[in-house]
């Protein structure tokens, strides 16, 4: 068989009620409506890639409008963005019982990916909290529908 490779920017993103990650028992972000983005960086991603992931996450259509329509996007119900490193989305879960990882980018590139992503993110919108990488962190969310959704950025 063929290995394939993927070489995407993943971006699980949840639409909440509210979400907040605590390191060491402490909250470091906190949104109240918005999106929770859970982020996985694959061995071949770029900053522009990040960018498009960015610029998808602030536009996506995924908050109701006054006909329940999903017609409304972050910037447009001015909701918060809370974006957290999640090595586990890169694995390999085709074969065997237990994941690969032989996609993921090394911690070095992954956690510069996340910070290019996180800072851009800063400087393009005023709501921004972020879990951080590396870290064990215990992420609380309350999933609004639910409403969950899978982004590559290829």
């Amino acid at each position: 068989g063929r290995t394939v490779v993927c070489e995407d920017m993943i971006g699980l993103l949840q639409r909440v009620a509210c979400a907040h990650v605590e390191v060491d028992g402490k909250t470091v972000a906190e949104i109240k409506i918005g999106l929770l983005v859970f982020v996985g960086v694959e061995k071949n991603d770029t900053q522009s890639q990040a960018d498009r992931l960015l610029e998808r996450l602030l536009g996506y259509r995924v908050f109701a409008d006054d006909l329940g329509k999903m017609n409304h996007s972050l910037t447009d119900i001015d909701g918060g963005l809370l974006l957290v490193p999640q090595f586990t989305l890169a694995a390999d879960t085709r074969k065997g019982r237990r994941p690969s990882f032989t996609s993921a980018a090394p911690p070095e590139q992954g956690a510069h990916l996340f910070d290019y992503l996180l800072a851009r993110a800063h400087a393009s919108y005023p709501r921004v909290g972020s879990g951080v990488f590396g870290a064990d962190m215990q992420v609380h969310l309350v999933n609004d529908g639910p409403v969950t959704f899978w982004l590559h950025v290829p």
